[in-house]
């Protein structure tokens, strides 16, 4: 009689068991990272009795998590990459509306300005024409600067939130050794502390939305979590740390380092993941290249504008001077390790090849190679000076070691630092110190689009005479040396000529229209000193430069198209990804909880189960003691 009391109260506590735990998922219903738990019961055995085996009922087996460590892990991976791509695409809607389209926008500012010298050269001593200029020139240097200061704004906040980010992997770290810690002191052979395992995943799995991680189960109940492939972020009941400290080349980027102990590892952004991952990224790839791409149009501008003054007159008679500050030359960041003691830096020779990228240059045994970052294209030279799109790199003092390298950003400062130079209207060297006068033999109407100079050359005033030929040549007298061979033998040798298309020789160039006939001719020759006022030659070089191809083909007054359409291209991708990621995220999160989360009907009809369970049990025991009381009764 006492084995079926026994068989009845081992149920009822099976049973309220069972209630417990059902009451247990029902009032975590909305937590998150929680999962549902199961009780298992087993048999409690058996008794032999006169031959019979009789059951002794049953006994609480464990109390098992719902829990696939397979989705769970699918699911943290899927979270980390989605953290990742939506990061990023927040920080890339961020970077397109510093860039506004329209009279807002840089591009109609650079256009406003090369425009502007038309009424100077229609009336080149208009002063309120020349007074437009400088107000042009002056908008897109301010516009320059605040884009400039809008991506620096940018930078510092987004490093903010990177080192925000870091404090919180740091802190998730600890607080996933501690739990690790509990586990192991609450391992139990029969159980599991499973509420501590869910509080564990659920820190792994916020751990993942800020940086990836991979995860192994150690024996005794504890988890290994590792960062970046294979750095050990916390073993066992220990963590170690990341930091961000500044960049060992150039001290104002930041990198983040792996800290164990006392031994430290760069990580690379490319290997983070999550959202740090993400705003790295933004930080080192898109950031960078959307600023060097400012920068080279800025350093463009100001350089081919200068070059461009720098060839005519003022109204004074001088030589034109900077029209705006010239930009500094870009010296080399040498890498700390260097042995020599080279100092060496960058500046502009053709501003039409320039590449918006920064560079790493190398000293080998057989001479320098110079590493486009941006694509990673090594150009191999015999030593220094080199030229290499459109920049010179020049050793300025000492000498380099095999296995030197500096650092050069040529684009990193040049928009933050623009500036006009001319201040004066009268100081706008809108004259051209050549001339070109038609042969009063003339009879075919030719007339006359253009003559400005185009380059610096030692023979621009020497005087040429051009005269066509019944074929519709013309042979040139009076060149100096570097000119284009004649394109045809002669004789005489003859040029070609097409109506409409420049002619450019002794670094002027020279624009016609008309067909000519045979004896007309031209004189080109030096500006007299007396005419500035009405010569504006030099102007019509400076609207000349809106159709010079200066961005990778692209003209320069449509360079700020090019830029927007990097950063259209950049946010599409980006937001495509984002989309991506997250449905997939949100996809393998939905199977990681069909599994693990609790439903609360499955839980309602469970309640039942172990209630009549336990009613049932209760009853037992109830006719059990009725009929051991009768029992006693009667031997009684």
């Amino acid at each position: 009689m006492s084995s079926a009391l026994n068989i009845g109260s081992q149920a009822l506590n099976a049973n309220l068991s069972a209630l417990q735990v059902i009451g247990h998922n029902i009032a975590n219903v909305n937590t998150a990272g929680y999962s549902r738990q199961t009780v298992e019961m087993r048999s409690a055995g058996y008794q032999s009795m006169g031959g019979f085996y009789l059951g002794k009922g049953v006994e609480l087996g464990t109390v098992a998590r719902m829990h696939d460590a397979y989705l769970t892990r699918e699911a943290q991976l899927s979270s980390s990459v989605a953290s990742a791509d939506s990061e990023r695409m927040a920080r890339l809607a961020q970077l397109e509306n510093i860039f506004p389209t329209g009279e807002s926008g840089l591009g109609a500012a650079m256009n406003d300005l090369l425009n502007a010298w038309s009424d100077v050269a229609s009336s080149p001593t208009n002063m309120a024409a020349r007074s437009v200029v400088l107000g042009r020139g002056e908008e897109i240097a301010s516009r320059l600067r605040d884009t400039a200061g809008q991506l620096d704004i940018l930078t510092t906040s987004a490093r903010q939130q990177v080192g925000d980010t870091v404090n919180n992997i740091n802190r998730l770290a600890e607080d996933i050794a501690k739990i690790n810690q509990k586990i192991l002191e609450n391992q139990g052979n029969a159980g599991e502390p499973n509420d501590l395992l869910d509080q564990r995943d659920q820190l792994i799995g916020e751990l993942s939305k800020l940086v990836q991680v991979s995860t192994v189960n150690a024996d005794d109940g504890r988890v290994h979590v590792f960062v970046a492939g294979s750095q050990p972020l916390v073993l066992g009941s220990g963590a170690a740390r990341l930091a961000v400290v500044p960049d060992s080349i150039d001290g104002s980027q930041q990198r983040i380092q792996f800290q164990q102990g006392s031994s430290t590892m760069e990580l690379s952004g490319s290997a983070l993941g999550g959202k740090l991952g993400g705003v790295v990224q933004f930080i080192d790839e898109d950031l960078k290249d959307v600023t060097n791409q400012i920068g080279r149009m800025a350093l463009a501008l100001a350089t081919t504008v200068n070059t461009q003054h720098a060839l005519g007159v003022n109204l004074q008679g001088g030589t034109g001077e900077p029209f705006f500050v010239p930009p500094a030359d870009v010296a080399g960041l040498p890498v700390p390790t260097n042995t020599g003691n080279a100092a060496m830096h960058a500046e502009v020779s053709d501003p039409t090849a320039l590449k918006p990228s920064d560079y790493q240059v190398n000293f080998t045994a057989t001479g320098v190679d110079i590493v486009r970052l941006s694509d990673g294209q090594i150009s191999s030279f015999a030593g220094l000076p080199a030229e290499l799109d459109g920049l010179s790199f020049q050793i300025d003092s000492g000498a380099a070691a095999t296995g030197d390298g500096f650092l050069v950003r040529p684009f990193a400062a040049v928009a933050r630092n623009m500036q006009m130079a001319v201040s004066a209207a009268d100081r706008l060297a809108a004259a051209s110190p050549v001339m070109v006068t038609p042969g009063s033999g003339n009879t075919s109407g030719m007339g006359i689009v253009s003559l400005y100079p185009v380059e610096p050359s030692a023979n621009l005033t020497d005087p040429v005479t051009l005269t066509f030929l019944a074929d519709g040549s013309f042979t040139a007298t009076g060149l100096g040396p570097g000119n284009p061979p004649p394109d045809n033998a002669g004789p005489p040798p003859s040029y070609n000529y097409t109506p409409g298309q420049p002619l450019q020789f002794n670094g002027w160039s020279l624009t016609l229209r008309g067909n000519p006939s045979a004896g007309d001719s031209f004189a080109i020759t030096a500006a007299p000193t007396t005419n500035y006022g009405q010569n504006g030659g030099n102007a019509g070089g400076m609207l000349a430069l809106r159709d010079l191809a200066t961005f990778d083909g692209v003209s320069l007054s449509n360079g700020y198209s090019a830029v927007l359409s990097d950063i259209g291209t950049r946010v599409q991708g980006a937001q495509f990804a984002a989309s991506y990621s997250g449905q997939v995220a949100a996809s393998n999160e939905a199977a990681r909880a069909a599994v693990s989360g609790v439903n609360l009907d499955e839980e309602a009809a469970r309640l039942l189960q172990y209630q009549q369970a336990y009613q049932a049990a209760a009853k037992f025991m109830q006719i059990a003691q009725g009929t051991f009381d009768t029992l006693l009764q009667t031997m009684r």
